[in-house]
């Protein structure tokens, strides 16, 4: 992957980072930063609410911008279920009724285990590169980064549930935040990166907050403890055997 300096550099020769062409280029770096060829990740999700909190601990693989499986580790009353995505295609698995159960396109808008997140944020789907348009509206140097703010706004005849979503990307790929705007340009929720660290030979966003601005005492943050990229993984591993009966 070329580092972010060329890129930019690329774009600011040719005058053209201002370019819808351009700065999607920068926002599809962002989205393959956090994935790479291959993942496997160690991961925690602690939800919070007023009155109470939950935490899993969950184990994660990913395979280029289509395929991923998500395992809950523990607590041992969930350990077992999991999620499969192959391409627009989510399915879910609970042990308890040992069920695999398609997740249906109108549904991808729930949350995800009781979470801030939906089904479609743990999809990470890649419809916000080609199904919208990019402009960079802000740039900033602060602690020594700097700091790339784009609007996204999806084309008219995108199936997309936001009226726009607003991107802030530092100068080495890693998404600092992510806003979702509802299509009566009300702002609904943020995903904010409180952390960053050096892992799997790359900056990561090590802790992830979701929460919806109408709730702020509720909120989600997925912590990200250990992550390989671009390792090999068994072909088999994204399948719905796979989901059912673990081999890793």
């Amino acid at each position: 992957m070329r580092s972010l300096y060329l890129i930019l550099l690329s774009l600011v020769t040719s005058s053209a980072f201002s370019a819808d062409s351009s700065v999607r280029e920068l926002v599809k770096a962002a989205m393959d930063h956090w994935r790479g060829l291959t993942s496997a990740t160690q991961i925690s999700m602690t939800i919070h609410r007023s009155d109470w909190e939950r935490k899993m601990t969950m184990h994660a693989w990913s395979k280029g911008a289509k395929l991923s499986l998500v395992r809950v580790v523990e607590p041992k009353k969930d350990a077992g279920n999991g999620t499969l995505l192959n391409d627009n295609n989510m399915w879910t698995y609970s042990p308890k009724i040992n069920r695999i159960i398609k997740v249906p396109s109108s549904m991808m808008s729930q949350n995800w285990m009781g979470s801030d997140f939906s089904n479609k944020d743990i999809a990470k789907s890649t419809d916000i590169i080609d199904q919208y348009e990019h402009e960079l509206t802000g740039q900033e140097e602060t602690e020594g980064h700097v700091f790339y703010t784009i609007t996204s706004i999806p084309h008219e005849d995108a199936a997309v549930v936001w009226g726009k979503e607003v991107l802030t990307i530092r100068d080495d790929f890693v998404l600092m935040e992510q806003q979702f705007w509802d299509q009566d340009g009300e702002l609904v929720k943020s995903m904010k990166t409180l952390q960053v660290k050096e892992m799997g030979g790359r900056a990561v966003a090590s802790i992830m907050r979701m929460g919806k601005l109408e709730t702020p005492d509720e909120w989600t943050e997925i912590t990200t403890h250990a992550v390989e990229f671009d390792l090999e993984l068994p072909a088999n591993i994204f399948t719905l055997s796979s989901l059912r009966n673990p081999r890793r």
